[in-house]
């Protein structure tokens, strides 16, 4: 076995919850009873109106790429201190958009840096996602020669890795959005904003207003990252973003941040004096993609999407060199403790420790 040890199971935990657990890629979501979220509004103090539904959030340290969860060896079945630099460097981000103005988040507590307490919110459903430079899947299309880009049209002659004159929105579908004439009924489908704007209801928008207010809200928060990065001599390359409705104490309906903004797994980060002399240097999870790509027997799996069933298989069954799993981790703890201006403490056995938390000071363990 590793010597190290990882939050890789997030969804077990002996939380009191109502109804079942929600497992996502990397994080749970345990919402809580009437009670317990009325109780620690009121116990806490948490400024959201009586009756919020509250839930627990817990991240953990697996890692997905190419729409499969990946393992190494010795048993070491995540990143250590993947989940720690994510949640570090998003709420880092979050607390700069307070200060600067921008709307809130959906985060009400952070009991321990694998968990956030969250108030429950209205999910638009549009990956909102801002590009400064053209890489990745933008510019193996544009080699193939596709010019237009979610209603928006690129210039000829640019080339690989090319920073762009202006910050491009290319949304696409945050789930299957169904019955719409142009828009795939598939996942993740990049859409235009005329989709967005002729279909409010089924993205779940309130008004054409709040369509500007999210790429206005997109286009501050990449703005202001993107300076902060700059001090430190790195780029912010690409980012995604989420959104959605909370209710206000005055009872106003408000679009805020939801998810995580700005870590290494939903935004490409380049290292600065690297791109200067002409390399690029991930500090993002598109390190990890190229190891896979660069280690496992056939890269055609993982980037071929009619080969869905080989892939699953391969991520199954397929362990990575520890070694691997423990770059990787250089890579995540050493960015985000860059971002947060201080090194970030890998837990003895986080599982534990989160229990302890959450049971001692919230009263939420069963």
């Amino acid at each position: 076995m590793s010597s190290y040890k990882v939050l890789d199971v997030n969804d077990d935990l002996p939380i009191r919850t109502k109804g079942a657990v929600h497992s996502g890629k990397v994080r749970s979501v345990y919402w809580l009873t009437d009670a317990d979220s009325a109780r620690l509004i009121e116990e806490k103090g948490y400024q959201v109106p009586v009756g919020t539904e509250l839930a627990i959030m817990v991240i953990s340290d697996r890692i997905s790429a190419f729409d499969c969860i990946w393992q190494g060896e010795n048993g070491l079945n995540g990143v250590p201190g993947k989940g720690i630099a994510l949640n570090s460097v998003a709420s880092h981000w979050f607390s700069l958009f307070d200060k600067a103005g921008l709307a809130g988040n959906h985060i009400v507590d952070i009991p321990h840096p694998y968990v956030w307490i969250v108030r429950k919110a209205s999910t638009v459903r549009v990956e909102a996602i801002a590009r400064q430079y053209i890489t990745g899947s933008m510019w193996r299309d544009y080699a193939k020669g596709v010019r237009e880009f979610c209603g928006l049209q690129l210039p000829e002659d640019l080339e690989a890795n090319q920073k762009l004159d202006n910050v491009l929105i290319t949304p696409s579908t945050k789930g299957i959005i169904k019955g719409l004439a142009d828009v795939p009924e598939v996942d993740d489908v990049n859409i235009s904003r005329k989709n967005i704007e002729d279909n409010l209801t089924a993205f779940n928008f309130k008004s054409a207003a709040d369509v500007d207010k999210y790429e206005q809200l997109l286009t501050e928060g990449f703005a202001l990252i993107s300076k902060e990065l700059e001090k430190l001599d790195q780029i912010f390359v690409d980012t995604k973003f989420e959104f959605g409705y909370v209710e206000d104490k005055d009872g106003q309906e408000r679009l805020i941040y939801i998810d995580e903004v700005g870590t290494p797994d939903s935004s490409r980060i380049w290292d600065g004096p690297a791109y200067r002399d002409g390399k690029i240097v991930e500090n993002s999870k598109e390190g990890f993609r190229q190891l896979l790509i660069n280690n496992v027997p056939d890269s055609d799996v993982l980037l071929n999407k009619d080969r869905m069933p080989e892939r699953e298989a391969l991520a199954r069954d397929y362990l990575l060199p520890e070694a691997v799993m423990m770059s990787v981790s250089e890579t995540y703890v050493g960015i985000a403790s860059k971002i947060v201006g201080r090194e970030l403490t890998i837990p003895a056995d986080p599982r534990q420790e989160v229990i302890d938390i959450l049971d001692k000071q919230y009263g939420l363990i069963d």
